[in-house]
């Protein structure tokens, strides 16, 4: 995957720097969300740089697991959830007494659609029925333009509210939202204002979704760093060797090679101790593979930690390691933002070379690359970087440096703030003429 396969994001129009930043409403199903980090600070971000900023979710409020800045966070949020279900569907009716022909269509492309599993047809049809209500409410709040933080449900709300209104819509395309897609994506797609990618490895993909004319509107802007601003305090690199794993139990997460390795490595008398972070439907089954395998004594499963606590345990382990796989319905990772937590505290990193990995992976540079599904290469990763610390810790501050530019929280967030500014200037633009 080449630079060129995605178009730069900035700048998108030279002759909009004086255009007026849009109002702009966040769609998301949860916020703020605990293992969403990376949009609670992209959004606080934008909103420190001048973006007027709302965010609508189609849920209700969450906080377990959150940090004490997701608690404290003073963000304008509505939240939707059960209890405005009536709302919803009154919303619904008067659109359909109004413009029935069009709310037809909009049920028929929406509900009609072949999706993939019960979770992502029922969420479709609530984010359906939301978007009749955020079409309400974001008109009464002046909303100019509706960015879905990601491309499936909260997508599909924003798309129905887009169509309804008028209000321009975009989207972010990353990873299980849009891998497998959900049927509608290519709708989607067609009627974004643009599509905004935090990886360059999607570019190719969404723009096969976009119509010949609009191959254009597909734009990567990488997430911002949430970790790394304290300097690196290394780890010993001291037997008991200290390994570390952090993410859902969900099967693309590929923690079952994982732990395959780790019996490998045990086998070979190399004194290892994995902790592997998070929790998720796979839990038993994990525990399970420890003790089949024999290594439930080497393995610490402590659950989800809350984001405020990470920083302190990677800087606490000697090597991370991301056993990413694409599973057989096509679900995968984008680049799992704990890489680059991981990099930014200067820790050495094993990782599959999977979707966006390899964009901050780079083999023997910033880190390890070894194919996916294959715990010897796991295993041959861990044993060659305990053999070479120097080696080691220099990948591993050269994967610092990288994610530090790469991910630079001022210059991304700046990035977005003129794809939003630049896109809605356009818009505006094409729209007088007709107005």
């Amino acid at each position: 995957m080449h630079d060129s396969d995605v178009r730069p994001p900035s700048p998108v129009f030279p002759s909009a720097p004086d255009a007026p930043l849009p109002h702009t409403g966040y769609v998301l199903l949860w916020f703020p969300l605990a293992s969403e980090t990376f949009i609670f600070h992209e959004v606080r971000r934008l909103a420190e740089m001048g973006l007027p900023v709302r965010v609508y979710t189609m849920y209700a409020s969450r906080l377990v697991g959150c940090s004490n800045a997701m608690r404290a966070t003073t963000l304008p949020i509505r939240h939707f959830g059960v209890r405005a279900a009536g709302r919803a569907c009154k919303a619904f009716l008067r659109a359909l007494l109004s413009r029935p022909r069009l709310t037809l269509r909009i049920a028929r492309d929406v509900l009609c659609h072949r999706l993939r599993t019960w979770e992502t047809r029922l969420e479709a049809f609530v984010c359906f029925l939301y978007g009749f209500l955020l079409a309400e409410e974001a008109r009464r709040d002046g909303v100019e333009l509706l960015h879905a933080a990601w491309g499936n449900g909260p997508a599909t709300a924003a798309w129905v509210a887009s169509r309804l209104t008028g209000i321009p819509f975009s989207f972010t395309g990353r990873a299980n939202d849009i891998y497998p897609q959900d049927g509608i994506l290519p709708l989607k797609a067609r009627d974004a204002l643009f599509i905004r990618t935090n990886n360059k490895a999607n570019g190719a993909y969404l723009r096969g979704f976009c119509p010949p004319d609009q191959q254009d509107k597909v734009h990567a802007v990488y997430n911002g760093l949430t970790l790394g601003r304290r300097p690196p305090s290394l780890a010993p690199f001291l037997p008991e060797y200290q390994l570390l794993s952090i993410g859902r139990f969900v099967p693309k997460k590929g923690f079952d090679y994982l732990l395959t390795a780790l019996a490998r490595l045990r086998r070979e008398q190399i004194p290892v101790r994995l902790t592997l972070v998070g929790d998720g439907r796979l839990r038993r089954s994990l525990k399970r593979r420890c003790r089949r395998l024999g290594i439930a004594d080497m393995v610490d499963m402590p659950g989800f930690l809350p984001h405020d606590r990470v920083e302190a345990l990677m800087r606490s382990h000697d090597i991370f390691l991301m056993p990413s796989v694409q599973t057989a319905n096509g679900d995968r990772d984008g680049i799992p933002n704990v890489i680059m937590e991981a990099l930014s505290c200067r820790m050495p990193v094993i990782a599959t070379d999977v979707c966006g990995i390899g964009e901050v992976i780079r083999d023997g540079e910033t880190g390890l690359l070894v194919p996916q599904r294959d715990p010897r290469a796991l295993a041959d990763g861990v044993r060659r970087l305990l053999a070479d610390r120097d080696a080691a810790l220099r990948m591993a501050a050269q994967g610092r440096d990288l994610v530090l530019h790469m991910f630079d929280s001022e210059a991304n967030t700046r990035q977005l703030l003129c794809l939003y500014r630049d896109s809605c200037a356009r818009a505006r633009e094409e729209s007088a003429p007709h107005a």
